[in-house]
């Protein structure tokens, strides 16, 4: 359970590196007024998610089990982050889905051949599946945790 765990949250980090990087390079650190995320939760959300997987990485090399409850600590306020950027971004998204523009329109003017608009926020250039992925993979990754933490599953 315990590696499950680990591999569960690498993936997640994956998606959430690649996250990051898109909302940093539609300008999402430049200005609060280019998203509507404010930078301290973004990288307070990347940040504690960082400490928890080198706790989760010290756990696995020292069999504590103290550990695996802080990293479940870190991991749920991680989580209450993420969810809380998602409830922000979900208005936002489907506000673009009713309006019918297009998937690529968050795209930069090199990737979809025009010119970028501006005065979308940040967060909303995001791709959908990518964002949908890291949530689902999330999620799994803190049940996983809770159940090493609890001892359910082996090691």
């Amino acid at each position: 359970m315990s590696i499950a765990a680990l591999i569960a949250w690498v993936v997640t980090a994956a998606g959430g590196f690649v996250l990051l990087g898109k909302w940093i390079a539609h300008g999402g650190a430049r200005s609060p007024r280019t998203s509507s995320f404010p930078p301290a939760v973004i990288f307070g959300h990347f940040l504690l998610a960082a400490a928890g997987l080198v706790v989760w990485i010290v756990y696995l090399v020292t069999d504590r089990a103290l550990l695996t409850w802080v990293a479940l600590a870190l991991l749920v306020v991680v989580a209450l982050l993420g969810f809380t950027m998602f409830a922000r971004w979900i208005p936002g998204y489907r506000a673009r889905a009713a309006s019918g523009v297009p998937a690529h329109a968050g795209a930069t003017a090199s990737e979809r051949g025009g010119s970028a608009d501006p005065s979308q926020p940040a967060e909303q250039r995001l791709p959908v599946a990518v964002v949908a992925a890291h949530g689902l993979v999330a999620v799994a990754t803190v049940v996983l945790v809770l159940l090493a933490a609890l001892g359910i599953g082996g090691s």
